[in-house]
């Protein structure tokens, strides 16, 4: 019986190439990729009896994986806060420090994240999962001690140093799975990501400045006076600390060292065939490939800019063009948001991509995001008169505009799935995936700072009234609308199967993470 490359990795194996989805925060976008395979009716291998999912295994997997969008979206209800007070800046300076934290974060990772794949793939991916997960429970802590913007800075980026946790993950679970149980394995590595999106803004609203929140418990406690903001980063550290001691005493190793090559049936080694060599120019020119980058780092400066702009407009009062939210207030509908796109991603994208397509569907989404762009000053216009009236009519439209605008998150999850319809052979998949990783790791160094900046250029000088932002974002929304007419048609809707035709990567293409 044929092995299954899955089943047993080696240290030949690249972490970046088994890890066919490009990694970015959790929450973001990047997760919804893992859950394509879904919506993919890849061929079932034939008489072939896979190993059962080892269900303790992933769950102990996707509990790690919880961690690192929690630490990453915890601080978002009151980085803004906490950066107007260290640094002692105007309401409408908060958004561009905050902003250049978040990128210099990214831009970090960008830098690491191929050296803790070198170091998986030398010393096992255990060590540098445990290691990457002690990294993040303890800067994340240190966070909230910070007293001065460069110390904000400073504790930022030695997280971003440990970002090896989402990689290696994806990776152990991948060598965990098999063609056959891999759709469900990443449907949980989905879903928990999600849910450390909804849980992060949660603690870090809920936990920031106690004092002040729940004066009968923590008033009077110097040290909750002086950081208010260390006992969200300290539960957080505390919960990373959780996951380190499950993923050191019960997670396995899945890179085994004494397997080179793959063995056959008798345990011999046995010779892969060399894989089709392209080089990046190559690939790039391929059919259909530059386009589908092309839409995929449209897409990812998309979502990155709004996760930037969102916090600082829900924190900015209404007369200067936000919504003038509380940190709790922020936790609970950033929450909301995270919540609403597990649901969009796991119930409605699977049948949605067979009856439309990949392209229609990111064409439904490229339709969708300008209105959901001209929803966020919309809602402003509600709230800025500040009469109870308008508050009652606020608070009946926006949770339903933020229940209902995250469906364009599916748009993440359809170009991994037309990268895996456009890649010219499973070999060229990894890398294929690593360019959309760069890509992705790129746009998101400057696009925190970037738009955060161009905020509070229209909130400082109440350009278009507040809302310059937004009309930019209205015309790059309208370009993704336009970009998404020119996919190619590999992944249009075909009569035969009901999805996209792209199975040139066929059933080994479903090797990879997302299917």
């Amino acid at each position: 019986m044929a092995t299954d490359r899955r089943g047993s990795a080696s240290e030949t194996t690249p972490l970046l190439a088994s890890s066919n989805a490009p990694v970015a925060p959790a929450g973001d976008p990047d997760d919804a990729r893992a859950i394509v395979s879904r919506g993919s009716n890849s061929a079932p291998v034939p008489s072939e009896e896979d190993k059962p999912l080892p269900k303790t295994q992933i769950f102990f997997l996707c509990y790690a994986r919880l961690i690192e969008p929690i630490a990453f979206f915890s601080i978002f209800p009151f980085i803004n806060q906490m950066v107007r007070e260290n640094g002692n800046l105007d309401e409408a300076d908060m958004g561009f420090y905050s902003g250049l934290i978040e990128s210099l974060f990214s831009l970090t990772q960008m830098i690491v994240m191929v050296g803790w794949g070198m170091a998986a793939d030398r010393v096992g991916r255990k060590p540098v999962l445990v290691a990457s997960l002690l990294g993040v429970a303890i800067s994340t802590s240190l966070f909230g001690l910070a007293k001065s913007i460069w110390q904000m800075i400073l504790f930022r980026c030695l997280a971003g140093v440990f970002a090896g946790t989402i990689v290696t993950i994806r990776t152990m679970i991948s060598e965990h799975s098999t063609k056959q149980t891999q759709a469900r394995a990443f449907s949980w590595f989905a879903f928990a990501g999600n849910v450390g999106i909804f849980i992060g803004p949660l603690i870090g609203g809920a936990l920031a400045d106690p004092a002040g929140q729940y004066p009968r418990i923590f008033a009077g406690i110097p040290f909750f006076e002086t950081y208010p903001y260390a006992l969200s980063s300290i539960v957080v550290g505390v919960i990373g600390l959780t996951a380190v001691i499950t993923s050191a005493v019960f997670v396995q190793e899945t890179l085994h060292k004494d397997s080179k090559s793959g063995d056959d049936e008798t345990g011999s080694p046995t010779r892969r065939p060399a894989p089709v060599s392209l080089s990046t120019r190559e690939l790039v020119k391929s059919p259909g490939v530059g386009m589908v980058l092309y839409n995929y780092g449209h897409v990812m400066l998309l979502a990155y800019a709004y996760t930037a702009i969102g916090p600082v407009f829900w924190a900015t009062s209404p007369k200067l063009g936000g919504l003038g939210f509380k940190p709790l207030q922020i936790s609970l509908f950033m929450g909301l948001t995270g919540l609403s796109q597990a649901i969009w991603l796991l119930i409605f994208f699977p049948p949605l991509q067979r009856r439309l397509g990949t392209n229609g569907v990111m064409r439904a989404c490229g339709a969708a995001y300008p209105f959901f762009m001209l929803a966020m000053p919309f809602l402003n216009v509600i709230r800025r008169p500040g009469t109870h009236a308008s508050d009652i009519i606020f608070y009946i439209i926006a949770p339903i505009l933020l229940s209902v605008g995250p469906g364009v998150s599916m748009a993440f999850t359809a170009v991994q799935l037309a990268l895996n319809d456009v890649s010219p052979s499973s070999e060229t998949l990894g890398m294929l995936n690593a360019l959309a990783l760069t890509l992705s790791s790129g746009v998101r160094s400057f696009s925190p700072a970037l738009f955060s900046s161009l905020f509070a250029i229209g909130v400082g000088n109440q350009f278009l009234y507040g809302y310059f932002v937004w009309v930019i974002m209205v015309v790059l929304a309208l370009g993704f609308t336009v970009s998404t007419r020119f996919l190619p048609e590999v992944g249009e809707k075909t009569a035969e199967d009901g999805h996209g035709d792209g199975t040139r990567t066929g059933t080994d293409g479903a090797d990879s993470d997302t299917g």
